[in-house]
């Protein structure tokens, strides 16, 4: 297997393998938990691979404390580790939290699962916007002080929302979807981390596997997969956007790689400030996946590419809870925050 490069992510010093691994489907959203040992094997040959760059969150089941498990022996010292705060779920909702209050005993609780001194990254998973994002920063600024984070980043922000976190400490890194079907974020959220020198950290670069599997990972969907709510799976919406995993996947064999290489090879393409997460559960898809690194697009390859999911080409929101996405991340002004 190739050597895996290594990037500086955002402009603060935190430097990563050039692509992620996504966690959160080995413990939740998408169908049963899956075996420990042979999760713990697959993290251990990401790491082997010079993937290093670990991606959790405290809202994913039981992820952070099967990454403990993975990481002894020696081998937290050769990851950069991202976990986040800020989901909860009350009674079957979703509710998002940033009071500086919360937002320290979320972080206590993740070093305490994670079995670490330190996390490298820490993101505002979700923008509480009940709570101005300077007070939850406040609160990751004296956190970083303490030597609890190293980073912090912020998932789902809007590009005014990322300012004025970063006016309060510097931001590192913004994860967002991004993949060809999950475009809104190009107009204003990139150019913005951009101009902040901000790592672009994309989570679901496959469509949430779409751009990889298509009508096969649709059909074998279990019940308890996150997935079967989201409105692009849908069948209203289904049978539209197969046409663009269908144009992907001849495109792909005409370039001899896979239809996930080919659409992780676009986002790899769109910037050296970019790196993506891809999650798997399987280290045959895992490999495939570093596979993408190596593949080189011409800028006409990147435009066809482009034409197969532009404009209508597809249907249903990208996510269930659109209300927590960074098009509704505004917060009020500092100036009415009673702590």
């Amino acid at each position: 297997m190739a050597t895996v490069r290594r990037m500086k992510l955002g402009s603060q010093g935190l430097e990563v393998s050039a692509q992620g691994l996504g966690c959160m489907g080995m413990s939740s959203n998408y169908g049963p938990p899956k075996p420990e040992d042979e999760m713990i094997a697959l993290i251990h040959h990401a790491i082997n691979s010079g993937i290093t760059f670990l991606d959790t969150s405290d809202s994913y089941g039981q992820n952070e404390v099967l990454l403990a498990k993975a990481l002894k022996g020696g081998i937290r010292e050769r990851v950069q580790l991202a976990t986040k705060f800020g989901i909860v779920r009350v009674d079957g909702k979703i509710e998002v939290h940033g009071d500086p209050a919360y937002v320290r005993a979320a972080c206590e609780a993740s070093l305490k699962r994670l079995e670490v001194d330190c996390i490298d990254l820490y993101y505002a998973h979700r923008i509480d916007i009940r709570v101005p994002i300077e007070a939850t920063m406040g609160e990751l600024k004296k956190l970083v002080e303490e030597g609890k984070i190293k980073y912090i980043g912020l998932s789902e922000a809007s590009a005014s929302t990322i300012r004025r976190a970063h006016a309060v400490h510097p931001i590192t890194a913004v994860q967002i979807e991004w993949s060809l079907w999950a475009r809104d974020l190009e107009e204003e959220i990139v150019p913005t981390c951009r101009e902040l020198g901000i790592g672009i950290v994309p989570y679901s670069p496959l469509g949430r596997g779409f751009l990889s599997g298509g009508p096969k990972l649709v059909e074998n969907l279990t019940e308890d997969d996150f997935r079967k709510k989201l409105p692009r799976f849908k069948p209203e919406n289904y049978e539209h956007n197969k046409k663009v995993y269908e144009r992907v996947n001849e495109m792909a064999t005409r370039k001899g790689c896979t239809p996930s290489q080919l659409a992780l090879a676009w986002v790899h393409h769109r910037g050296n400030d970019v790196v993506p997460i891809p999650g798997t559960t399987k280290i045959e898809n895992f490999n495939q996946n570093v596979g993408a690194l190596s593949i080189k697009l011409t800028p006409e390859e990147m435009a066809e590419l482009e034409s197969f999911a532009s404009g209508d080409a597809v249907k249903g929101d990208r996510h269930v809870f659109m209300s927590t996405t960074w098009m509704n991340s505004e917060t009020p002004p500092l100036s009415s925050w009673k702590a």
